[in-house]
């Protein structure tokens, strides 16, 4: 081969194509619909409609153990059970457990302010007699 042959070569040499394969193609699944959204009502209930959770009121019951621990207990109960029964489907049952939770604690509350003004006038009964025993000592009689 002369040098001259090698520069008349094609550039290009053929490239032998080979055919691909052909895939099977299989059925695609079927998209389930999608759930439509029931619309806003407004209004009274819907019967047999869910109702929203009502709220355990965790918050008084805290305030229960801040003010008047013994109730705390029971109010801590009935806070802790409103979504349990509520998810069961006692609907009634869950409104009253957080109607019972927010009772305790306002009963906590209330006792707490009652006993505060009861030391405190126990307090000024203790000092004023404390003040008239002293006026009594210094007079001589």
């Amino acid at each position: 081969m002369s040098e001259t042959d090698l520069t008349s070569a094609p550039t290009t040499s053929a490239v032998p194509s080979y055919p691909q394969p052909a895939y099977p193609s299989y059925p695609q699944p079927a998209q389930a619909p999608q759930p439509m959204q029931a619309p806003v009502q407004y209004g009274p209930p819907v019967p047999g409609a869910v109702p929203a959770p009502p709220p355990s009121n965790a918050g008084w019951a805290v305030a229960a153990v801040v003010f008047f621990w013994p109730l705390a207990f029971a109010a801590f109960n009935h806070s802790s059970s409103v979504y349990p029964r509520w998810a069961l489907g006692d609907y009634q049952g869950a409104q009253y457990a957080s109607d019972r939770a927010k009772q305790l604690g306002k009963i906590s509350l209330g006792l707490a302010i009652g006993l505060g003004v009861l030391f405190f006038i126990l307090y000024g009964v203790i000092i004023a007699a404390a003040i008239s025993g002293i006026e009594d000592s210094t007079s001589g009689y």
